[in-house]
């Protein structure tokens, strides 16, 4: 009769004992791979930082900040500017909304550094409780705000608009490209769009610009 193979017989041959402590082994021996990979992995993440200036609200302003800072985080997190809202961060809904150099633009599509010597200008940049901005007034007047939580952007994005449709810039639904342009309720509805609010106050909001179109014509 053949007798079983013992690792004392064979050399290939293994024990039950012998497949359990190979595969503790392997383990902590994995195990310590990880733990020496981590502090590299660690210095990897190292933060860049930079220095941006610009004009904020037509006072200076000079920031350090980690290169991936968008100018929303930028504007709430170190200047404290917490009328600018963060909603999407996605780019989509416009709660977000300033104006950069005339322009309107997304604060969390736009990083920081971006903007060294640009003028920025916020909702806290355009009017005040005892001097309201024209938009803001008319905003209040025809009720455009309901929560509030939209309305900074909403407020930035139809300055905006208007100055577009005075300098003749064409929209999607502009039929005429050689005639004056006019603020009509098609034209800003189209170019708001853009802008969302929950409450479902556009009727309200399309009012206020149409007021506040009329006095900039007057």
């Amino acid at each position: 009769m053949t007798k079983p193979a013992t690792p004392e017989t064979d050399p290939f041959a293994l024990s039950r004992r012998g497949v359990l402590a190979s595969t503790a082994a392997g383990v902590a021996s994995g195990a310590l791979g990880v733990g020496l990979a981590a502090p590299a992995q660690a210095v990897a993440r190292r933060v860049e930082t930079a220095r941006v200036a610009f004009t904020l609200n037509g006072e200076p302003c000079d920031l350090t900040l980690d290169t991936r800072t968008t100018l929303l985080d930028a504007l709430r997190e170190h200047l404290h500017l917490t009328g600018t809202k963060k909603g999407c961060d996605q780019g989509q809904c416009g709660a977000c909304t300033v104006i950069v150099n005339g322009a309107r633009i997304n604060a969390c599509l736009s990083l920081a550094i971006m903007h060294e010597g640009d003028t920025v200008t916020t909702i806290e940049g355009l009017g005040t409780p005892e001097d309201l901005h024209p938009m803001q007034a008319a905003f209040v007047k025809h009720d455009g705000y309901q929560c509030g939580y939209c309305t900074p952007g909403q407020i930035c994005s139809a300055v905006s608009v208007l100055q577009e449709i005075a300098a003749g810039v064409p929209s999607h639904v502009t039929g005429d490209l050689t005639a004056a342009m006019e603020p009509s309720n098609l034209e800003m509805r189209e170019r708001m769009s853009g802008n969302i609010c929950r409450c479902g106050a556009y009727s309200n909001i399309a009012q206020a610009m149409a007021e506040a179109a009329a006095g900039e014509r007057a």
